[in-house]
C-alpha cells in the first residue's frame, strides 16, 4: 500500500511470499498487506502484535511433489521443471515388446486347450489374430520363435522352418540377454535334480502351428504368395504327421490360407492350369480324414474351399456333385455356414433353380456377421440375392438400397432394378453397357443377361394393368421389339407362364386384359406369412443348438445332489438314534 515501507524483520526482503534466499520456509508478519497488498492488517487471535510468524507455503495442486527441492535461478526464484507435468510421468510401452507379449499370451490358452481338451481356448487364440496381424513383422516373429525354443531343443528343425519362412534363418535359438533381463535383481533358483526349467522346455505342437499361422498371415499381407504356398505345404504335412485332435481348429486355418495362396499364383483362375486345381487332391484327402475323425472345423472349412475352387474354374457339375455327396456339419461355425450357403445359392442360381437359390442366399445374408470386417461378404451376397429376386419376377424392397454401408456398392443394381421394374428395355441395355465391368467383377454378368426376358415380361404386365386393351403394334413400339410377330410370341408366352391374365386376339391384333381380382382372397398372403414363421422357427432352433455350456457340469450337479442326499440320510439316522433332535437342526429339517 502507498505510504508503507516493506517490513524486513532484520532479514532478507520478501517478495510475493517467497524469500530471496534458498531456504524452504518463508517468514511472514501478521500484517496481511505483505501477503495480498489489501486489507486492514488485522492480527490473528493466536499471535500478538509485533510478533513474527513462520508460515510454510504449500505446493500448488498442479505441481507434483518431488523428493528433492526444485532448482532456483540466479534471482532466487524457483523455476518449475517440465518433467513435473503429469503427461510425462506416463510410461511409454515399446510397441515391439507389446506385440511380443500379446503373441505369447496366447500360449497359455493353447496349453489350457490341450490340458482340458477344450477347443474354445484354441478359438480364442485364433480370434486374436485380427488384432495382431497389423503389427506382425519378421523381427517380431523371429524373436518370439527364438525365445520359445531353447538352444539345445530336439525340435529345433521346426523353429528353423518358422525362421526360414519369415527370412530370419540366422537368428539363434534360446532367450537372448537384453535390457529387460538386466533389471532383474532376484537371481533365479537353479534347476533341481538336473531338470530343465519351465522356460527351457520345448513348446507343444499347438504353439508352433499357431506361430506358423501367424507366419502365413504375414506372408499373405506382404504378398509373398510363392513363399507362403511352400510354407503352407510344409504346415499341412506336419499337421498330418502329428495326428492330434487338439489341432483341429488350427489345421482348418492352415488349409484356409493354403488355398488363398494358391489362388494368387499364376496362372490365375479360371485357367485349368491354376495351382488351385493341383491342391484339390490334398483338400479332398483332408475332407475324408476330417469326416472320419469327426473334425467339424476342418470339415466345414474344406467343403467351403472346394466349392470356391470349383466355382472359380466354372466346374459347376463337380461342385453340385460334391454338395450331393457331402453334408455340411450342423454345429459348424457361423461364418463357415454363411459361406457354404452363399456358394450353394450361387450354384443353384446358375442351374436355373432360383427358388432354392433365393432361400440359401437369404439365409446367408441373415447369418453374415454384422461387424465391419465382414462387410464385403454381405455386399457380395446381397448383390447376388437381388439378381435372383429379379430372375424370379420379384422387385427388391427399396430399403435394401438405402443402407449406409450398401448404398454406394449397390448403386448399379439399383439402376438395374429401376429398369426392370418399369420394363424399359432401352434403359436396361444401357445400364448393362455402362456397368459391365462391375457386373463381371461381381460374378453376376451372365445372370443379368438372363433378365432381358424378365424386363419384357414386366413391361407387358405393366401395360396389361394400365390398359384394358392394347394393340400389338403399340406393344412393339413401347418395348423396342423388332416386329409384331415377336410381340405376339412374347405376349402368348407371358399368358401361358401366368405372368399376366389376358387374352390374345390374333385376327384383330390386340391384347385384352382380364379384371384383376383381390389378391387377399387367394392363398398368396398365407403362404408368405407361413414362410416368415418357418424362417423364425428355424432361427430359434439354430440358436438353441448353438448354445454352449461348461463341460461335465451335469456330473458335478449329480455329485452334489448325491452328497446332499447322503447327508440327509445320516442326519435322519442320528435323529432316530437320539443323537440329534429338531432343535439342533434349527427346526427346518424334514424327515425322509
Amino acid at each position: 500500500m502507498p505510504g508503507k515501507t516493506p517490513q524486513r524483520n532484520g532479514k532478507e526482503p520478501v517478495e510475493n511470499g517467497i524469500r530471496k534466499n534458498k531456504t524452504k520456509d518463508v517468514e511472514m508478519t501478521d500484517d496481511k498487506s505483505s501477503l495480498k497488498g489489501k486489507g486492514k492488517g488485522q492480527p490473528k487471535k493466536g499471535a500478538k502484535e509485533g510478533e513474527d510468524m513462520t508460515v510454510v507455503v504449500p505446493p500448488s495442486k498442479n505441481t507434483k511433489q518431488s523428493s528433492a527441492p526444485p532448482p532456483a535461478d540466479a534471482d532466487g526464484d524457483v523455476a518449475m521443471d517440465e518433467s513435473d507435468k503429469p503427461d510425462d510421468l506416463e510410461v511409454k510401452v515399446d510397441p515391439v515388446t507389446q506385440a511380443i507379449t500379446d503373441i505369447k499370451s496366447n500360449f497359455a490358452l493353447l496349453d489350457r486347450a490341450v490340458a482340458l481338451f477344450d477347443a474354445r481356448f484354441s478359438l480364442r487364440a485364433l480370434r486374436s489374430i485380427s488384432s495382431l496381424r497389423k503389427r506382425l513383422t519378421p523381427d517380431i516373429l523371429a524373436q518370439v520363435v527364438s525365445e520359445s525354443w531353447p538352444a539345445s531343443s530336439p525340435s529345433a528343425n521346426v523353429a528353423k522352418q518358422l525362421l526360414a519362412a519369415v527370412g530370419k534363418e540366422s537368428t539363434p535359438l534360446g532367450r537372448q540377454p537384453g535390457p529387460e533381463m538386466e533389471i532383474d535383481s532376484e537371481p533365479k533358483a537353479p534347476a533341481k535334480n538336473g531338470k530343465k526349467e519351465k522356460e527351457a522346455r520345448d513348446p507343444i505342437p499347438e504353439i508352433d502351428i499357431f506361430l506358423g499361422i501367424l507366419a502365413q498371415v504375414h506372408l499373405f499381407d506382404s504378398k509373398q504368395y510363392q513363399q507362403g504356398a511352400r510354407f503352407s505345404k510344409y504346415l499341412t504335412d506336419r499337421i498330418q504327421s502329428l495326428n492330434r485332435r487338439t489341432l483341429d481348429s488350427l489345421s482348418a486355418k492352415v488349409y484356409f490360407y493354403y488355398s488363398l495362396f494358391c489362388e494368387q499364383l499364376a496362372p490365375l483362375p479360371p485357367s485349368p492350369q491354376s495351382p488351385i486345381v493341383s491342391i484339390r487332391p490334398t483338400l479332398l484327402a483332408a475332407l475324408r480324414t476330417a469326416v472320419l475323425r469327426k473334425d467339424v472345423d476342418t470339415q466345414a472349412t474344406v467343403i467351403v474351399l472346394l466349392l470356391r475352387s470349383y466355382l472359380l474354374t466354372s466346374h459347376i457339375s463337380q461342385a453340385d456333385l460334391l454338395v450331393s455327396h457331402t453334408q455340411s456339419p450342423e454345429n459348424a461355425a457361423n461364418n463357415q455356414v454363411a459361406r457354404f450357403l452363399y456358394y450353394l445359392g450361387r450354384i443353384r442360381a446358375i442351374q436355373l433353380r432360383y427358388t432354392e437359390a433365393h432361400e440359401h442366399l437369404t439365409a446367408a445374408t441373415r447369418k453374415a456377421p454384422a461387424s465391419s470386417c465382414a462387410l464385403g461378404f454381405s455386399q457380395t451376397a446381397t448383390k447376388l440375392l437381388l439378381v435372383v429376386e429379379l430372375l424370379m419376377g420379384d422387385i427388391p424392397e427399396r430399403s435394401t438400397f438405402r443402407q449406409a454401408n450398401m448404398e454406394q456398392a449397390l448403386h448399379p443394381y439399383f439402376l438395374l432394378v429401376q429398369a426392370v421394374r418399369v420394363g424399359n428395355l432401352e434403359d436396361f441395355e444401357t445400364n448393362i453397357a455402362d456397368h459391365a465391368e462391375t457386373f463381371r467383377r461381381d460374378g453376376t454378368y451372365s445372370l443379368i443377361l438372363r433378365l432381358r426376358q424378365n424386363v419384357i415380361k414386366t413391361g407387358i404386365r405393366m401395360m396389361s394393368l394400365s390398359y384394358s386393351r392394347i394393340s400389338l403394334r403399340d406393344i412393339c413400339i413401347r418395348l423396342h421389339l423388332g416386329s409384331e410377330e415377336s410381340a405376339e410370341y412374347i405376349v402368348a408366352k407371358a399368358i401361358r407362364d401366368g405372368v399376366i391374365e389376358a387374352t390374345l386376339d390374333r385376327e384383330r391384333g390386340f391384347m385384352k386384359s382380364k379384371e384383376v381380382g383381390d389378391v387377399y382372397a387367394t392363398r398368396e398372403p398365407g403362404e408368405a406369412f407361413h414362410d416368415r414363421i418357418r424362417a423364425c422357427l428355424a432361427l430359434h432352433d439354430e440358436s438353441v443348438k448353438a448354445m454352449r455350456f461348461p463341460m461335465n457340469q451335469h456330473r458335478l450337479e449329480l455329485k452334489n445332489a448325491q452328497e446332499a442326499r447322503e447327508r440327509e440320510r445320516e442326519m435322519a439316522k442320528e435323529i432316530q438314534e437320539g443323537d440329534l433332535d429338531e432343535d439342533d437342526l434349527g427346526g427346518d429339517f424334514e424327515g425322509m
